[in-house]
């Protein structure tokens, strides 16, 4: 178990946040394994001290996954305290699928190890997950969403939806996410116009992350 960070200086912590950004943006781009300069060279800031703020390439993978996790976890509740009805919510959080872009584009044995074995990205992954549920039932109880999908379905769509710009032209990158939705969401709702074959996805199916 990793012990909790010290609270940083106003410089040290904007230096550490210019590092994740940067390594959130390269590991969507080109997966983990991008030398450590080139993290360092965006963030504008020297490999000392990234090597100060991250000792190693694992810490940063940590960080980087902990950080994108929460900000989505975050995003999750909030819309689910916010929006008017579950189905609002359902679809507020569906457009966070390009947030979790650096959780398909970096998996790797390394990287899945890393992530798995860090108990607080298992926490926050839990916490995701619960809230996840709880707009997955809210939809069915109000009648908006098919009951036949659980939320083994919806972390797969997030997924699906990433997916999808690494099979078109550039000139069509940035219609693709929206109109995938769209037709993802239209499938999602209730009442469905077919029976979806096996059973739901809950979240036991779900792997990466998991402990």
């Amino acid at each position: 178990m990793t012990s909790p960070e010290a609270p940083l200086r106003a410089d040290a912590r904007r230096n550490r946040d210019q590092i994740l950004v940067a390594a959130r943006e390269i590991f969507a781009e080109r997966g983990a394994e991008v030398p450590m300069e080139e993290i360092a060279r965006r963030a504008s800031v020297g490999v000392g001290t990234l090597y100060r703020r991250f000792v190693d390439r694992e810490a940063l993978i940590r960080a980087v996954f902990r950080d994108t996790f929460q900000a989505v976890a975050d995003e999750t509740g909030a819309a689910l305290a916010q929006e008017p009805t579950a189905w609002a919510a359902l679809m507020r959080i569906m457009r966070l699928s390009a947030w979790l872009h650096v959780s398909v584009q970096a998996a790797s044995p390394r990287v899945t190890a890393v992530v798995r074995a860090d108990e607080e990205t298992s926490r926050v992954r839990d916490e995701l997950l619960d809230t996840l549920d709880q707009v997955v039932r809210r939809a069915q109880d109000e009648g908006s969403l098919r009951r036949d999908v659980g939320v083994g379905d919806l972390a797969m769509l997030f997924v699906s939806v990433v997916h999808q710009t690494h099979a078109v032209t550039r000139d069509a990158e940035g219609l693709v996410a929206g109109r995938v939705l769209a037709i993802m969401m239209d499938g999602l709702r209730a009442p469905a116009p077919g029976d979806l074959p096996g059973r739901p996805l809950t979240r036991g199916d779900l792997e990466f992350g998991r402990s």
